[in-house]
């Protein structure tokens, strides 16, 4: 079975020192145990700029090598071509930048068309396919089953210890590699800078009392919301447009 783990590169929230992604680092621990418990084959790859100094952290976090995808164009069809055969690809939920989308996961399974887990806190590859034990809010838990091959995108509290070694870092290398792929057609829509404030989370106005905040903050009862499983994507987008609509978030 080949494994590959995907890693990008963060920032200090305070210096701005590039340094190793901590969510990807959670996702190379669980890939490094899975490898060894079934002797899969596990790569380690980056679509960026190889020279930036945090890759040669994930060598000291245990990933022998980190293949780098060298390409100006598109990092996710550059990655969809690369994975190619691949059984199961770990990831982070999204980089650790302070506009980071967390789409990749998404857009590369759908590249791939392969099944999606994210929010994993564990992994189980048995011989059906993959158990994934998913973080959800306020404590709970829920178990997915899924066929290989599959994407799983690594909740921050995964059950992952990661293990750095200078030494590793020395014995292993960072491997450029060319690849060819599209122009992102949105990548012109982008532009890059520091930080200037953090973002607003849209929330929609409180409208209880403070006495059932307390409530709803020690139980898990239901706020009012509804869960809407049928229908097509495009349905399901206009659901959460009204809801958005009706509590004035957006003026359109």
């Amino acid at each position: 079975m080949k494994i590959a783990v995907l890693v990008s590169t963060g920032q200090h929230p305070i210096s701005g020192t590039a340094r190793y992604s901590r969510n990807d680092a959670a996702a190379l621990a669980l890939g490094i145990d899975i490898a060894k418990e079934h002797g899969a084959q596990l790569d380690v790859l980056h679509a960026g700029d190889p020279a930036n100094p945090a890759l040669a952290e994930y060598l000291a976090l245990g990933a022998p090598r980190v293949e780098v995808l060298n390409t100006p164009g598109d990092a996710c069809a550059a990655l969809a071509q690369r994975l190619a055969g691949y059984r199961l690809v770990l990831t982070g939920t999204r980089a650790e930048g302070a506009f980071d989308s967390g789409t990749l996961p998404y857009r590369l399974a759908d590249a791939l068309n392969v099944a999606l887990v994210g929010s994993a806190v564990d992994i189980d590859v048995t011989n059906e396919g993959v158990e994934v034990r998913q973080f959800m809010p306020k404590g709970l838990r829920r178990r997915v089953r899924v066929q290989l091959p599959a994407l799983i995108a690594v909740h921050p509290l995964a059950n992952a210890t990661p293990r750095y070694a200078y030494a590793r870092m020395r014995e292993g290398r960072v491997a450029p590699v060319a690849a060819a792929a599209p122009v992102d057609p949105e990548a012109s829509a982008w532009s890059v800078g520091p930080v200037s404030a953090k973002p607003k989370r849209l929330a929609a106005p409180e409208k209880r009392t403070g006495h059932a905040r307390m409530l709803s903050a020690t139980t898990t009862e239901s706020r009012g919301g509804s869960v809407v499983i049928e229908g097509s994507s495009v349905e399901k987008a206009q659901v959460i447009l009204a809801y958005l609509r009706e509590h004035q978030l957006v003026d359109y």
